[in-house]
């Protein structure tokens, strides 16, 4: 294995001790130099993510060294007087957790250089009992706080520190974690990042009046505010907060990627640095070997061939947007504007947003990091009768959202969601990110107002279904992948939801007729599953295959077809123990069929990756294939 180019062994291991509130020259010049070190390290271990299209994040991890610098001089200085994780509410910081693991001798420096690949342990989140040396889970922004309130609870006597985001604290939980923590006097100290950046834009532009000094104050927290890139100042103020009892923040004003050319400042630096942008750094910091190594990765490429399948893809996720700005192009202004509003969380440009605010500003909010408040105000808007919220956030975050859906529901409200990132492809991100319990959205009971699940095989069915259901009453929820996915091909080699295709809601569709059994399935596992469908079929094993792309509603007609069949296998990426399958099934025996059953589904914690999740599920046409040859016998 190559040597890791940047030489981690030079860090410096001092100690510090609170109770001495002024850094000596020789400790200043130690703290600035593993800065230095660190920052250069993360810089180079992230763009290899970049280089291998894994993506990744930069910005945060490089923003904050200076902080974990002091902590973890402090945490040798004094074992017992702390507990001694870096915990992070901004999960996507992962790389300070690696970066600090490999430091601590817990991971080898040259496992940096497969940050996010697929099966070497370093997904885009921190994920305990994954990887050598992390010390905690964390994923979704606004988590964390609340967590180690707890935590400090339970370590009564020593000191916690959380580190934060401007972005993390826009989320409710940390409001209510800092109630929490005021009221009961919890050891807590938080170090936020303020460097008025998330992923589409500068909290300063979109959220006129949030502070977080002054938010956190109203809570009654006790707020010290300072320049992050001050080492004197910060460390003084960590000082300070370490020596008063009580929950203290710290805030910490920085530019983003602070000194990275191109970068700094900017919504690009939240994401994973660029290749040419990190190899420029690197050159200018005399890493030779750092930049050769990057300059020679190349990108790993799924070289499987899909049959049924067109070589040319389209993006799900972005289509929803082209749908949207089609139907909102057919309207006047007036009409769109008394008519329709967009709520967007910052996720703009991963879920198709973006197009819709730029061709009709007029009906777009950008409601930053709030997904439960935002949904509930667009699902207000579409109270009356005429008028529609839409709103989009990753699968992941429907979670969060239950108790609000619920409300939306009550209220009859007319919501149209966009939930992306659905399932687990192309998710490095892995298990905290996965968006696979999305059923959830389906809550209310018998007679409550119309809720609707889609999950379009391709970018034709969901341009087909975006304007099938547009206007429908009710909560609907559309979902779509990371990944980009091939168009679905008929027998004839055309593009099967092409042409003067409809969508009918509620209706299953025949992808491929079968003798043998059916397989029923929708979203990204159709053009896996019709792969496998074919295979299977120069075996001489005639399988169907069914798109079930109404997830919630039972089609009488294609029910008594497969379940007359000899067996019927449902394939999803969503969760096993929720999704389609574990109640396709009690839906064939409340109609009497008993064919052979059995479905495969997410089942275990990811490989981090791209395409790698689906064969490290079992989910991928090998798998498919294995079960179908199971259930004939």
């Amino acid at each position: 294995m190559t040597t890791f180019p940047i030489d981690l062994s030079a860090y410096k291991r001092i100690t510090l001790d609170p109770a001495v509130t002024t850094l000596t020259d020789e400790q200043r010049a130690a703290l600035k130099f593993n800065i230095e070190l660190c920052r250069d390290a993360i810089v180079f271990f992230t763009a290899t993510g970049a280089a291998r299209g894994v993506g990744g994040h930069t910005g945060g991890p490089y923003d904050t060294v200076p902080e974990v610098m002091i902590l973890d001089a402090l945490f040798r200085g004094n074992e017992d007087g702390f507990v001694p994780t870096f915990f992070d509410e901004a999960g996507h910081r992962v790389a300070t957790q690696y970066l600090m693991a490999t430091l601590n001798g817990d991971l080898p420096a040259e496992q940096l250089m497969r940050y996010r690949a697929a099966n070497d342990k370093l997904p885009g989140h921190p994920e305990l009992g994954l990887t050598p040396g992390v010390k905690f889970s964390s994923g979704r922004l606004g988590h964390m706080w609340p967590y180690v309130n707890g935590v400090a609870l339970a370590n009564p006597g020593k000191t916690v520190f959380c580190l934060g985001s401007d972005g993390a604290q826009q989320e409710g939980d940390d409001a209510e974690a800092a109630r929490l923590a005021v009221a009961n006097h919890i050891n807590v100290k938080l170090l936020i990042d303020d460097n008025d950046v998330t992923i589409a834009g500068h909290p300063s532009k979109y959220m006129g009046g949030f502070s977080v000094k002054r938010t956190l104050e109203g809570h009654g927290l006790t707020v010290l505010e300072g320049d992050g890139e001050d080492i004197d100042g910060l460390y003084a103020n960590i000082c300070q907060a370490i020596n008063t009892p009580g929950p203290i923040a710290i805030v910490n004003k920085r530019a983003m990627a602070v000194g990275i050319e191109g970068i700094e400042g900017s919504t690009h630096g939240h994401d994973v640095i660029p290749v040419d942008a990190a190899l420029k750094y690197l050159e200018a910091k005399g890493h030779t070997d750092a930049v050769a190594f990057l300059k020679g990765i190349e990108k790993p490429k799924n070289t499987y061939e899909f049959l049924g399948s067109s070589d040319k893809v389209g993006a799900n996720r972005n289509v929803f947007g082209d749908a949207v700005v089609e139907i909102l192009g057919g309207m006047d202004e007036k009409t769109r504007k008394d008519s329709v509003l967009v709520v967007d969380s910052d996720l703009e440009g991963s879920c198709g947003l973006a197009q819709i605010r730029k061709a009709h500003p007029e009906v777009f909010v950008s409601g930053g990091i709030q997904e439960r408040g935002n949904l509930s105000a667009a699902a207000g808007f579409g109270m009356e009768k005429g008028k529609q919220g839409i709103f989009a956030t990753f699968s992941a975050f429907l979670e969060m959202c239950i108790s609000e859906i619920t409300m939306a529901r009550l209220n009859y409200s007319n919501l149209l969601c966009h939930f992306s990132h659905a399932g687990i492809d192309d998710m490095a991100d892995n298990t905290c990110h996965f968006g696979i319990n999305n059923m959830f959205a389906d809550n209310g009971l018998d007679d409550g107002y119309e809720t609707r699940l889609y999950f379009p095989a391709d970018a034709n069915q969901m341009k087909a279904a975006v304007k099938a259901v547009f206007n429908d009453p009710g909560l609907r929820f559309i979902f779509s992948t990371r990944s980009k996915v091939p168009y679905v091909l008929d027998t004839d080699g055309n593009e099967l939801f092409g042409g003067d295709y409809t969508f009918t809601p509620g209706k299953d569709e025949v992808i491929r007729e079968g003798s043998a059994g059916y397989i029923v399935t929708f979203g990204d596992s159709i053009y896996r599953a019709l792969d496998a469908v074919e295979r299977l079929k120069q075996e001489g094993i005639e399988v169907g295959l069914i798109n079930k792309a109404t997830l919630n509603v039972i089609d009488e007609d294609m029910m008594a077809k497969v379940g007359k069949a000899p067996f019927v296998l449902v394939t999803e990426s969503f969760n096993r123990r929720t999704g389609l399958g574990s109640r396709f099934g009690s839906w064939l025996l409340e109609r009497g069929y008993t064919p052979k059953f059995a479905y495969l589904g997410t089942h275990e914690e990811g490989c981090g990756g791209l395409w790698e999740q689906f064969p490290h599920q079992g989910i991928d046409p090998t798998g498919i294939m294995a079960k179908v040859k199971e259930l004939i016998g």
